[in-house]
């Protein structure tokens, strides 16, 4: 069964969560299996002039969450369920200058077994990889992390 979110749901994921508001964060996309996000340079400025590695971070993490809510029912058949981070690890190749972008992406067949093994055990883990561009485009970082939809309770 295809889900989809609107970006403006999504949106209001980044926006509900305080320190993704006040850095700015925007979510751009946010479809079945996949979902980008964009840092702007200000407020994510170190005292080098270059972007933050926290902020990087996030930016990253933080897909996860949104791709979970934008290719999971989880309002209607994983009602109940939440996106969870359990692990996730960063690499930084190059200082950030300008906006960043993080993409990130799910094939349908890694999203049919998520979604089966969490209506079969009340949790679905999956591996997301993002790749975080800055405004030339070239690769600035890249995470790998470890997620669920998980029932609560």
């Amino acid at each position: 069964m295809a889900y989809t979110l609107r970006v403006e749901e999504a949106a209001q994921f980044a926006s509900s969560v305080p320190i993704l508001d006040a850095m700015g964060v925007r979510v751009l996309e946010a479809t079945a299996g996949h979902a980008v996000a964009e840092l702007p340079p200000e407020p994510n400025v170190n005292h080098f002039g270059v972007t933050y590695a926290g902020s990087l971070y996030s930016v990253a993490e933080m897909l996860g969450g949104v791709l979970s809510l934008a290719t999971f029912d989880l309002e209607g058949e994983l009602a109940g369920f939440v996106p969870l981070v359990k692990e996730s690890t960063i690499r930084f190749r190059r200082p950030a200058l300008g906006v960043v972008r993080a993409t990130a992406s799910l094939s349908d067949a890694e999203v049919a077994r998520v979604r089966a093994d969490a209506l079969a055990t009340g949790k679905g883990e999956f591996v997301l990889e993002a790749t975080l561009t800055d405004a030339r485009g070239e690769v600035v970082a890249s995470t790998i992390g470890t997620y669920q939809v998980r029932r609560l309770g």
